[in-house]
């Protein structure tokens, strides 16, 4: 701007009040939900008032509408455009169906799911009768059941898509909309942002049409085909003694989590019972992700007073799957990539079909690469998430480290921790017989191959612009050196550096092949970095090469906390 311009003038901010105020309106009487149009009725009545905080909640509502993206729709629920409510729902269904009628001939056929949370089984039906009004034919889980049983169910039923609403393990204010293709693997690029453009196109919900009945409710068949088919995954000989406690955190998987052991000739594991029921207030834990620390601290203790071999804990849609054992007298939670490590082993050891081949993310350990090039398994690293995963050519089994594991593609293309308990209760039980656990697999690996060290952890931000702060700090400025060790390779994954399809993320290797990894999370306002480090055993070192790993991750977790920190 030259000194003879004037200075643009600062907006009025009564005049930005009235607009916002506007807006609201205009979204209330187009909004077909009653609670959500009270609820704004509320905050409109504040803000003609002079009320700040109803007009920075108003102006937060109205930033702009929810984004889809390959992780479909999730955000806090609530009335307004960047929130999840059925007017929201509605748009995305009436995106979706007009997608899929450009995408196949005839009549499209969408199979919809959903969990437990305050508005999912409303959602579910607002999506089913856009479907139907459309032209379309909705299929209705039969009720609240996990994630991967809707996976499975596309599949079976020959959908053209399916719609799953949750929020998986986000907090409880939290909602989502999960979509997958007719492949029954999660959207990617260029169909999300194919999708995201048919709902910018829709224009007022009020003109949506929506039918009052015309979809098909599933019957339990769907349901015991899927118990049945992840039930058959393990091997008709193996051994079952094996006394396992589950909790599925306030979630959906409890019943389905049982059937299966069932199914598969095990005693079904013992239920920690203030959290066997859906609740979608999330009473026992404020944060319903077994990762989170103190999670599954019900489990633990139960599974102490019981003398239980193994604890197994699912997140709220149970298509996540963690574990504890005991390891030296204490129990405690395995990590993600050793979860990842250990089915990997057990599927090596019963085989690999041949031309089938392993993958894991790229923030997940690279242990089970070294474990596929010596058991002469193919190996593929791909970004994150399972919609990517999924999609690797002859897929044997691919894992990511929060937790999502597929044992069993064949059945579900997505990540499934049902599927997953099994096949590691099958792996534990085996080792039972043999006097011996997962731990001790765990150090088989490492004398093999090394002592593989992950951590991980997360900068929260209350404002979105702050991701991209750090984000652009660490590629303008990136670290020299890190924990005193050179850093020897810088992958800008934007770029497309590092032989993967561009995303948003920094990759950093130190000298030593320690790795860091920092990315913006795909469904909550943070940013998430990955550490690796790898230290060599010998023969007699194990508990030595795991201390100095461990020194050595701390170091790096330090400096990377420093370097990712909001000032």
């Amino acid at each position: 701007m030259s000194k003879d311009e004037p200075t643009p003038a600062e907006p009025d901010p009564a005049e930005v009040a009235a607009a916002l105020l506007d807006q609201a309106r205009a979204w209330r009487d187009d909004d077909p939900d009653p609670r959500t149009r009270d609820e704004l009725d509320r905050l409109i009545v504040r803000g003609q008032g002079g009320d700040e905080g109803a007009l920075a909640d108003l102006a937060d509502r109205f930033v702009g509408m929810l984004q889809f993206g390959t992780a479909g729709l999730r955000g806090a629920l609530g009335a307004g455009p960047n929130r999840m409510n059925s007017a929201v729902v509605i748009r995305a269904a009436a995106g979706l169906t007009a997608y899929l009628h450009d995408l196949v001939d005839g009549e499209p056929t969408v199979v919809v799911g959903y969990d437990a949370r305050y508005g999912s089984k409303a959602f579910a039906r607002d999506t089913c009768a856009v479907v139907t009004a459309a032209g379309g034919r909705a299929l209705l889980l039969p009720r609240t059941l996990p994630t991967p049983v809707l996976a499975f169910a596309i599949r079976w039923c020959g959908a053209d898509a399916g719609v799953m609403v949750t929020a998986s393990h986000n907090p409880p204010q939290d909602n989502g909309y999960k979509v997958y293709l007719g492949d029954g693997s999660q959207i990617v690029p260029p169909a999300d942002a194919e999708i995201a453009a048919k709902i910018a196109a829709v224009g007022s919900v009020a003109e949506v049409p929506r039918a009052e009945d015309g979809w098909q409710v599933l019957d339990d068949e769907v349901v015991d085909a899927y118990v049945a088919a992840v039930a058959a995954l393990v091997a008709p000989d193996s051994p079952r003694a094996l006394a396992i406690t589950h909790t599925s955190l306030h979630g959906v998987g409890d019943d389905t989590v049982r059937a299966a052991f069932r199914a598969a000739g095990f005693v079904a594991p013992a239920v920690v019972a203030d959290q066997a029921l859906p609740d979608p207030d999330f009473p026992t834990v404020a944060f319903p992700n077994p990762e989170e620390p103190g999670a599954i601290d019900h489990a633990l203790a139960m599974a102490q007073d019981q003398g239980s071999d193994l604890v197994i804990a699912n997140d709220p849609d149970a298509d996540r799957c963690a574990a504890a054992v005991l390891d030296a007298g204490a129990w405690r939670m395995l990590r993600g990539d050793e979860v990842g490590a250990l089915l990997g082993w057990h599927l090596i050891q019963r085989g690999v079909p041949q031309g089938r081949g392993f993958a894991n993310s790229i923030v997940s350990s690279r242990l089970l690469a070294a474990m596929a090039a010596d058991a002469g398994v193919p190996h593929e690293e791909t970004l994150t998430g399972f919609k990517w995963i999924a999609r690797v050519p002859g897929l044997a089994y691919g894992y990511e480290e929060a937790l999502g594991y597929c044992v069993a593609p064949d059945v579900v293309r997505d990540k499934d921790g049902v599927s997953a308990a099994l096949l590691l209760a099958e792996l534990a039980a085996g080792l039972k017989t043999q006097g011996r656990g997962l731990t001790d697999v765990l150090d088989d690996l490492a004398h093999r191959h090394g002592v593989y060290l992950t951590d991980s952890f997360s900068v929260r931000v209350s404002d979105l612009s702050l991701i991209d702060v750090v984000m652009t700090r660490l590629r303008q400025a990136p670290p020299e050196r890190v924990a005193d060790l050179p850093v020897s390779v810088i992958d800008d994954l934007a770029a497309g550096d590092g032989g993967l399809p561009p995303t948003d993320g920094v990759r950093f290797v130190l000298s030593d092949s320690s790795r860091v990894i920092v990315r913006p999370s795909g469904t909550e306002p943070k940013v998430k970095i990955y550490l690796e480090v790898i230290e060599p055993v010998t023969e007699a070192d194990l508990p030595a090469a795991r201390a100095r790993a461990a020194v050595r991750l701390a170091a790096i977790r330090r400096d990377f906390e420093a370097l990712t920190a909001i000032s």
